[in-house]
């Protein structure tokens, strides 16, 4: 059953709250974030003030793919994190 947009937001937000809170995840996260970030760009259904904060988003994602030590990507966009959701939030 695929996920409709309200849901993607949610796990979206969840995630980036988890990595927030525990400032620990992992890469397998990270692309998850990057694949609800895709599919929330191209939704029609999203709220255009929300996609500037979807692309930060997805550059976090790509870096932390990428990075060689994840925990301090993740600790160094702890402020991030939670602004993200937030706005997010504020939006859906």
């Amino acid at each position: 059953m695929p996920l409709n947009s309200q849901n993607q937001m949610q796990l979206l937000s969840d995630i980036l709250s988890n990595h927030s809170t525990d400032c620990c995840g992992s890469v397998s996260e990270c692309e998850q974030v990057e694949r609800l970030v895709k599919s929330l760009m191209v939704n029609a259904d999203i709220h255009e003030n929300v996609k500037p904060v979807l692309q930060e988003i997805y550059q976090y994602s790509q870096s932390g793919i990428s990075s060689s030590d994840l925990t301090n990507h993740i600790t160094t966009n702890k402020q991030n994190l939670s602004q993200w959701v937030t706005d997010m939030n504020s939006y859906s």
